[in-house]
């Protein structure tokens, strides 16, 4: 006699992307192929507070349209959270909720800080005997999670950026005689530069933009920075600079950052491009514009990379086989065979190797004078933002779905933590 099938349970964690959703469609569309193994598939509601207040959705209920729109809509479509588990209470609450719905399998999609949440749940389980198997599922536009070759919602924010970036240098280039002769452009990125290199795509040789690009792991140098504007805008007539949130100075500190901290400790980062448009028009006597391209640069839906929702497709699906097969305390990693043609695999590697670890763009990314490509970045980036990613459009704009849903008859007392 067959063991009877297990339920599931997926949230969505961190900050969310152009193409979170498309993961959950991969674990979702994975989990109902399998009904001999994986009952009910349950959607927790803003992440892992979902799971603690016992808000969680049946995906049964979701209807062929919703389903489908998971993987042409940005953002998070059950919401996320960013919640770091602390108490003991918590972990009780987690094991009566394992128990009371009959949980077997955790899938947690996130970042650094959701294969850290997604650890711990898994050694919440082996500590309380638990027979439950939690895969984390990546996702990360700010693309530090080791152990993978790049992360879902990675190249689509690369792709937004350097599409940005291109067609504003166009901008300033057609005003640069009589008007704006710097732009600068801020992007997300706290730890690493990843995201404001792959901007650097966008320049087809030394003259066009992003003439310079500065990136957390080179530390800041003031004088250098406003001499090279100062050359490059006498060169060329115009400068265009792409600089990463986490901007640091030689001594580490952050260039700007808010008192406000999430709840993993990490300060409220921004502020970077206007502190430089500034500097630039005090000691230079240049006029400077900037803009911050914020939310908008992760959930540019309508710019995504046909590669990054493949990825994000299939680190869902692979997941729930990695469950299936019984590797637990996993995440599904993109592993890269070769750069042209692109080719990658997925493979489970540890969350012990992942959890709480960042991987930071390789120096040689950069070339000597610290500001541009160099031709290893490029046969990096150059597939991550490959192919098409076509949505439906209703008058002109993209067709969002009706994020409505019903929540299951809770089972357990009121969550009051």
């Amino acid at each position: 006699m067959s063991p009877k099938p297990r339920n599931a349970l997926y949230a969505q964690s961190g900050g969310v992307t152009a193409v979170i959703n498309a993961s959950a469609w991969g674990v979702i569309s994975a989990a109902q192929q399998h009904p001999d193994r994986i009952g009910t598939v349950l959607l927790a509601r803003n992440g892992i507070l979902g799971a603690l207040q016992e808000t969680l959705i049946d995906a049964a209920t979701l209807s062929p349209q919703q389903l489908g729109a998971l993987q042409t809509t940005p953002a998070g479509a059950f919401g996320s959270c960013r919640h770091k588990l602390t108490r003991t209470q918590e972990f009780d609450r987690l094991v009566a909720l394992f128990a009371a719905h009959d949980i077997g399998y955790f899938f947690y999609n996130g970042g650094g800080d959701s294969a850290d949440t997604c650890l711990k749940v898994a050694e919440l389980a082996r500590q309380r005997g638990l027979d439950l198997t939690a895969v984390h599922v990546p996702k990360t536009l700010d693309n530090d999670l080791p152990r993978t070759d790049c992360s879902p919602g990675f190249g689509s924010a690369a792709r937004y950026v350097a599409t940005s970036v291109r067609e504003a240098g166009l901008d300033v280039a057609s005003m640069a005689s009589t008007s704006t002769r710097v732009f600068v452009m801020e992007v997300m990125g706290r730890n690493a530069g990843w995201l404001t290199a792959a901007a650097g795509l966008a320049a087809s040789d030394a003259t066009t933009p992003p003439h310079i690009l500065l990136v957390p792991e080179r530390p800041f140098d003031r004088g250098h920075f406003l001499d090279e504007v100062q050359k490059t805008v006498a060169r060329i007539g115009y400068c265009v600079v792409v600089a990463s949130e986490g901007l640091r100075s030689a001594d580490g500190k952050l260039l700007a950052e808010s008192e406000h901290k999430d709840a993993f400790g990490h300060a409220q980062l921004g502020g970077v491009a206007p502190l430089l448009a500034g500097l630039i028009s005090d000691q230079l006597q240049l006029k400077t514009h900037w803009a911050v391209p914020d939310y908008l640069q992760r959930a540019g839906r309508h710019l995504a990379s046909g590669t990054d929702l493949q990825h994000a497709i299939a680190v869902g699906q692979a997941a729930v086989q990695f469950a299936l097969e019984g590797k637990a305390s996993v995440m599904a990693a993109i592993v890269r065979e070769q750069d042209a043609p692109y080719r990658w695999h997925i493979d489970a590697v540890p969350l012990a190797h992942v959890a709480n670890q960042e991987k930071k763009m390789p120096r040689e990314f950069l070339d000597e004078s610290g500001y541009r490509l160099t031709d290893a970045a490029r046969a990096y980036f150059a597939p991550l933002i490959q192919g098409e990613a076509p949505i439906p459009y209703v008058d002109g704009l993209p067709a969002l779905p009706d994020w409505r849903f019903d929540d299951i008859p809770q089972r357990l007392p009121l969550w009051h933590g």
